[in-house]
């Protein structure tokens, strides 16, 4: 018996899985087939479009498409699969079991501002089954048993048992061993209160509930025993909050330290992603302690992802989003106390990150001035944040907001003269975040347009670096911070010879424009550079 699992990435609130992510999802998938004994072949959607296999998989007893994307993104490592593709492997390769799961069965859309479609409506007679529950749990019951179930969610206890199975599929994708690989703490929201109008987290997920501590350190083991050493915990809505359920409904620091000294000495990258703000300042005794762990034991260029969505307090409580502008700011403040000491290289440990959002119940054009009032004071009490991202909300089937609103209006208008202001906003901050001079170990080139070389780290929210070089794709190397923009960095392959840098790379540096570093290239003078242009920058 033999399966295909076919990437077709998924993006939600608490996981990601576009490349170098490899999601949780198609290794446990992976895991509960080999449980059985079949056999099971990985390939990614963009390996797909590479090779032109649209027809290659009829040999196959099982064929399983995972994706689906319930957040706005834009994607530089790979782009998710779109239901014309999906169409066409089913049509083209009817021969096999034809299965899909994710997060796209709940509804299918790749904008922000626009309300998700019925994939039932559109592949229903194309595919066999469509897995609304979680896919490894149908996985694993439905090649022993008839009794399986379409919506059935997994226990911790099942997927403890299959993930390491799963461990060895990363080997299969293309960017293998240079992937990021998602790991599951936790699923659902902690909130007692009802959740955010727009979440999915509780449709997808169910209630909160918390996987063992073994089972998430025998699965990491797993994983770096097929060679994996970049981690990142973010298959979770809020990860300060793990632990809680063994630890009286209470932060657990002591849980944190036990992972981090368990897990950290084989990791390349070990970062975080969401955390909920108002945990953190309810709870801020116990939250500074997590903290201090995580930042010390720790990969440099981390961040917690807040979903701050709205400073405007009124949105907030009109879309159950239980957290005050106040409160938000207050844990900037806390993460920046602990977070911001640099390593090094001049790169931050432990930064907040905010997720701001647009088209929400009660919106007015009030909550972009109270958005900018609030991004104003952050920047003028010279705390840091590593990336905010501003997006189009997303309305799927069964939220809040699909019951309060038929249509989300966004005042397109306000929406732009707001883009242009964070324009100016990033890119204050990006030269806090990483002034000149700082270091940036294992940059992997993403895209080369002309001349320039766009690069990442591996890394949670990595941000882009160019550099004035046409490099392979792939490529790695270490870049020097040497000029902005507003979303991205410039800079140099690290370490150096000013003698050998051309003119492109010359004029990149922040203070040299084109004629003067025609006249360095051309006299080749360190003098010129170091004492009169650079001035100790670099």
């Amino acid at each position: 018996m033999k399966a295909i699992i076919i990437d077709g990435y998924v993006d939600e609130p608490a996981v990601l899985g576009v490349p170098p992510y490899i999601s949780p999802y198609v290794r446990y998938a992976a895991g509960a087939l080999r449980y059985h004994g079949i056999e099971v072949d990985y390939y990614t959607i963009d390996k797909i479009r590479e090779k032109n296999l649209w027809q290659s998989f009829n040999s196959y007893e099982y064929l399983i498409i995972i994706a689906g994307t319930t957040v706005p993104g834009h994607y530089l490592g790979g782009t998710p699969i779109n239901l014309n593709e999906i169409k066409k492997i089913f049509e083209l390769n009817k021969e096999p079991l034809r299965v899909i799961g994710g997060p796209i069965t709940k509804g299918y859309t790749i904008t922000g501002g626009k309300k998700a479609i019925s994939l039932k409506d559109f592949i229903e007679e194309n595919v066999e089954y469509i897995v609304e529950g979680d896919i490894e749990k149908f996985l694993f019951d439905y090649p022993v048993s008839d009794e399986f179930d379409l919506n059935s969610k997994s226990s911790y206890e099942l997927i403890d048992k299959i993930a390491p199975y799963g461990a060895g599929i990363i080997k299969m994708h293309e960017r293998y061993p240079n992937v990021m690989l998602e790991i599951e703490v936790s699923k659902g929201c902690d909130r007692k209160t009802g959740f955010c109008s727009f979440c999915t987290e509780p449709i997808l997920h169910g209630m909160y509930r918390e996987r063992s501590l073994n089972g998430i350190i025998n699965e990491m083991k797993a994983l770096n025993a097929n060679g994996a050493t970049n981690f990142r915990f973010g298959r979770s809505a809020n990860f300060l909050a793990y632990g809680i359920t063994f630890n009286n409904g209470n932060p657990n620091p002591e849980i944190f330290n036990e992972l981090y000294s368990e897990v950290s000495n084989f990791c390349n990258v070990l970062h975080t992603d969401n955390a909920n703000p108002e945990f953190i300042v309810n709870n801020e005794k116990e939250a500074k302690k997590i903290l201090e762990i995580i930042s010390n034991k720790n990969t440099s260029g981390d961040i917690l992802s807040f979903g701050i969505e709205t400073f405007d307090d009124e949105v907030a409580k009109l879309n159950n989003i239980a957290l005050n502008s106040e409160k938000a700011l207050k844990a900037i403040r806390i993460v920046n106390e602990i977070g911001s000491k640099r390593d090094k290289n001049g790169i931050p440990k432990l930064l907040p990150g905010i997720n701001l959002l647009y088209g929400l119940i009660g919106e007015t054009k009030n909550t972009y001035n109270k958005n900018k009032e609030y991004l104003n004071k952050i920047l003028n009490e010279n705390l840091l944040l590593r990336r905010i991202n501003v997006r189009q909300v997303m309305m799927f089937p069964g939220t809040l907001l699909s019951k309060k609103l038929n249509k989300i209006k966004i005042n397109k208008k306000e929406f732009i003269k707001f883009k242009e202001f964070m324009d100016v906003y990033n890119n204050q901050m990006i030269k806090k975040v990483f002034p000149e001079g700082a270091i940036l170990k294992d940059l992997f080139v993403e895209e080369v347009k002309g001349n320039i070389s766009f690069s990442r780290q591996i890394a949670t929210y990595p941000i882009l670096a160019g550099i004035k070089k046409k490099k392979e794709l792939l490529e790695k190397f270490d870049g020097i911070v040497v000029n902005h923009g507003s979303r991205s960095l410039t800079v140099l392959e690290y370490p150096f010879d000013f003698k050998n840098l051309s003119v492109e790379e010359l004029s990149s540096i922040n203070g040299i424009g084109k004629k003067t570093a025609e006249k360095i290239y051309l006299t080749k003078s360190l003098k010129d550079i170091k004492n009169e242009i650079l001035k100790n920058k670099l």
